[in-house]
């Protein structure tokens, strides 16, 4: 009778140890995809940069619009390019958060609180007009 008690008690310690690997696995998911997420928004905040330092200039010295027009457009199809990569890696970190809700939900976790505040998503951005 008490090696059944041992053997329930190692298999009821080998069920909580995957269910907590399992955890882990999808917030490491998560946290993932944010990260991703982070490298893309700090890309497009140096090129936002270099765009707010062209348009300075073109304000300063209206004679070289014409061959700052030029670099500025392109640098906003290379802007907007960056925000449709956020977007996307934004929508894969959405979908890697709720991945985490239905899994802590499927182990019998109903208060996912902390998780929106862990892993908090940030909004999507809006593609830049050009002219």
């Amino acid at each position: 009778m008490n090696t059944k008690k041992k053997s329930e008690d190692i298999l009821q310690e080998e069920l909580l140890q995957e269910r907590a690997a399992v955890l882990g696995r999808a917030g490491e998911s998560v946290s993932r995809a944010l990260e991703k997420l982070q490298g893309i928004e700090s890309r497009l905040e140096e090129r936002l940069g270099r765009l707010r330092d062209i348009e300075q200039i073109i304000m300063q010295d209206g004679s070289c619009v014409r061959q700052t027009g030029g670099l500025r457009s392109r640098m906003i199809a290379e802007i907007n390019r960056e925000i449709s990569n956020y977007n996307g890696a934004r929508e894969h970190a959405l979908m890697r958060h709720y991945y985490l809700i239905v899994t802590r939900e499927a182990m019998g976790m109903r208060r996912h609180h902390w998780v929106e505040q862990h892993y908090r998503v940030p909004p999507p951005k809006k593609h830049l007009q050009d002219g």
